[in-house]
């Protein structure tokens, strides 16, 4: 019985690893199909995951999130600094103010308000505490910079950027640590109450200024000695020889490592560190393969969790009540575009693209480490229905987000960008 038992988990081991296997895959494969990118082929991973867990015999069930949230954090956390880097790399042109205004209105005006109107949902409709409805509203709150890649700006040196598409990618590349505040302000109404006067100044100096400041600081001067570092006479040498892998994920590592021990936010220095990286030799061609390193292995992390995320959809469908189902939808189809659209006024962008912008507020992987982070650090009564809430958010954002990307291309303003790079 023993040996069976023993030869049934290890039937178990090998039935999943075919399974990861064939998600990675399709995961390659899906990018390079034109109508089937970014959330697109999210939706059908996670579908995938949904039938392959039901289906196949001997799949061992899913990690459940509300037992195990540490390691949906983990691997979504090491997902994100991966493309968040990617993400620096991929912009060519930083030059103006004027391309930077709305991404700066959208991140202090767009991201508070939806943070506000998702906390006041779930504490009005989902019944939850003012910490938890907070912590919620910072889970739900990022836009996505893995599943919106068919929104956002090319690899590297492609140039033309149009502002529609700079400024969803810029957002995406800041507003995940952006959120992170917010995260904080839950955990700690959480433990202190909601009286201000104990915390509220410790919270603006060092959760607010200090933390940002040293994220972008940071990652800025490890992206910069970086890129000298690569490009000097030696280093032109050595990569030319070399492959980019290490590269890419030893830089990201490392600035993600060193931002977070000196208490920044190392999703802001990871994109920054990619952002600086760039600036270092623009038009060098190394860029592309560690852009294009980069974007394969968060391709692998991201097709394993989505396949994962996928599965848990049959369970996690039965506590999914319609207060937090409205609240999904209410942040997809009003929230969001509502905020996003008004954020945007005054910055010079057409109202069809000011329209885009605020419609295409993709969710995604940011929110599974956000979710797992607060669950891990917060006990919630209704934990099952948060889980259900920003799964079926996800699954909601790739499905619409994915079927309309085209209006990215076909409504945006055609009008040239003169200060894209040439």
């Amino acid at each position: 019985m023993s040996e069976a038992g023993g030869f049934y988990e290890l039937a178990e081991i090998h039935v999943l690893m075919a399974a990861l296997g064939g998600s990675m895959f399709v995961a390659y494969l899906l990018p390079r199909l034109k109508f089937l990118r970014g959330a697109s082929s999210a939706a059908i991973l996670m579908i995938l995951g949904l039938v392959t867990f039901l289906v196949i015999p001997g799949m061992p069930a899913a990690p459940d999130p509300t037992v195990s949230p540490r390691l949906w954090e983990i691997t979504s956390e090491i997902a994100v600094i991966i493309v968040l880097f990617a993400t620096g790399l991929r912009i060519d042109n930083v030059s103006s103010w004027r391309r930077w205004r709305p991404t700066v209105q959208l991140l202090l005006i767009a991201m508070p308000l939806t943070i506000a109107a998702v906390a006041f949902l779930g504490w009005a409709i989902a019944g939850m505490t003012v910490a938890g409805a907070v912590l919620l509203g910072a889970v739900l709150s990022p836009t996505d910079p893995v599943l919106a890649g068919d929104v956002q700006v090319g690899p590297p040196r492609q140039g033309n950027e149009h502002p529609v598409r700079f400024t969803l990618t810029a957002e995406a590349g800041l507003n995940d640590g952006l959120a992170f505040p917010f995260v904080y302000l839950g955990l700690i109404l959480a433990a202190q109450g909601s009286d201000p006067s104990p915390w509220l100044l410790d919270w603006v100096l060092r959760d607010v200024i200090y933390r940002i400041a040293v994220g972008a600081a940071g990652g800025a001067l490890i992206g910069w000695l970086l890129g000298h570092a690569l490009f000097s006479s030696w280093g032109s040498t050595a990569i030319e020889k070399s492959g980019p892998g290490v590269l890419a994920l030893g830089s990201v590592l490392l600035c993600y490592g060193i931002v977070e021990l000196t208490e920044g936010y190392g999703f802001i220095g990871a994109f920054a560190a990619g952002l600086m990286c760039r600036r270092v030799q623009e038009k060098h061609h190394f860029h592309n393969r560690l852009h294009d390193f980069s974007e394969a292995a968060e391709h692998a992390l991201t097709a394993v969790l989505l396949l994962f995320l996928g599965s848990l959809l049959p369970s996690l469908w039965p506590v999914l009540d319609w207060q937090h189902s409205l609240i999904g939808f209410g942040l997809l189809f009003v929230i969001r575009p509502v905020v996003g659209w008004l954020a945007l006024w005054g910055t010079g962008m057409t109202s069809g693209d000011r329209l885009i912008v605020g419609f295409f507020g993709v969710r995604g992987i940011g929110s599974i480490y956000y979710v797992g982070y607060a669950t891990g650090h917060m006990e919630f009564i209704n934990e099952s229905q948060l889980w259900a809430l920003v799964t079926y958010t996800i699954f909601a954002s790739a499905i619409l987000h994915g079927a309309t990307s085209f209006l990215v291309d076909r409504y945006a303003s055609k009008s040239v960008d003169k200060t894209a790079s040439h």
